[in-house]
């Protein structure tokens, strides 16, 4: 990917250092912008389906997923926070903060084209523990979205991890992760979040994990769609897409249970197999279009 000499986003804190212990408690749910214009750059009739979509599937009211969807929760992990700048950081860090300055150049062409603002996310850096609104988390726990406070939190260790024990390895791997936690974002805002971490507390475990696995690839679908625009902007380069590809390949639910454990359990995914991680990214990349990530009414 040609990130460098780009704009890098200022919506970065760095918690890192200083021991990285923020306090207890437990963390809530899971690792949970294409040109301004142009085709399928906004809302438009894509983006209405997707709401229509929402609502017909969660009984949400489209007119409030067109306005924000309400309360988003806010405050929280805030501790030990610091702005980047990004000038005197490291190589990584200039890396995810471009990554995420195009991904809001991204979601801001798509919610300004509909009239609407999109409210940026923030990334927290962190090394090894972190205190987000959502609860305490450790690296162990992989990058995550908190919905509470608006926050993607990613201790960059985890790229090695991904290189070094998942064979998924260059820059674009990375991206993919991002954009992945982004578009939970995406969901947060237009209410869909919201409404699946209320329904699933009336579900049993495998409901709940089988509902899981549509939002998760949905989240898979928009990292597609945001790859989809930033290759016409001619920003990837050859062997990009098959870097993420190989990424969702490595993290999907099958097969990360073989490789520690041996066997499969499907009750228990929550983010989908490596087929269907690969399936739906993949969907957002050919067209960019967002009436392509319908995960709730087409099989996954």
């Amino acid at each position: 990917m040609q990130w460098r000499g780009r704009r890098q986003s200022s919506n970065v804190e760095d918690r890192r250092g200083g021991g990285g212990m923020f306090g207890g408690g437990g963390r809530m749910g899971g690792p949970m912008r294409i040109p301004v214009r142009g085709a399928g750059g906004g809302l438009g009739i894509t983006g209405i389906i997707i709401l229509l979509i929402a609502a017909w599937i969660f009984g949400i009211n489209p007119l409030e997923l067109l306005s924000g969807g309400g309360s988003l929760g806010g405050g929280g992990g805030q501790t030990q926070s610091r702005t980047v700048d990004t000038k005197a950081s490291d190589e990584m860090t200039q890396f995810v903060s471009t990554v995420l300055a195009e991904t809001e150049d991204t979601w801001n062409g798509i919610f300004q084209a509909e009239g609407q603002t999109y409210k940026e996310p923030r990334m927290v850096l962190f090394s090894r523990q972190v205190q987000s609104a959502c609860g305490t988390a450790s690296s162990a726990s992989g990058p995550f979205y908190c919905p509470n406070d608006q926050r993607v939190y990613l201790d960059t260790t985890f790229f090695q991890q991904l290189d070094q024990q998942f064979g998924a390895s260059g820059d674009f791997a990375q991206a993919y992760v991002i954009a992945h936690e982004v578009g939970h974002h995406v969901q947060n805002l237009t209410g869909i979040l919201p409404r699946f971490n209320q329904m699933r507390q009336s579900m049993s475990p495998e409901e709940a994990n089988r509902m899981s696995v549509r939002v998760e690839l949905q989240a898979d679908c928009f990292a597609g769609v945001w790859a989809h625009y930033t290759d016409q902007k001619g920003l990837l380069e050859k062997g990009d897409v098959e870097e993420a590809l190989n990424a969702a390949t490595q993290i999907g639910d099958d097969t990360l249970q073989k490789r520690s454990q041996g066997y499969v359990v499907p009750d228990s995914f929550n983010h989908g197999t490596s087929a269907q991680r690969r399936s739906w990214f993949q969907r957002g990349v050919q067209n960019g279009r967002l009436s392509d990530c319908d995960t709730f009414n087409n099989p996954v």
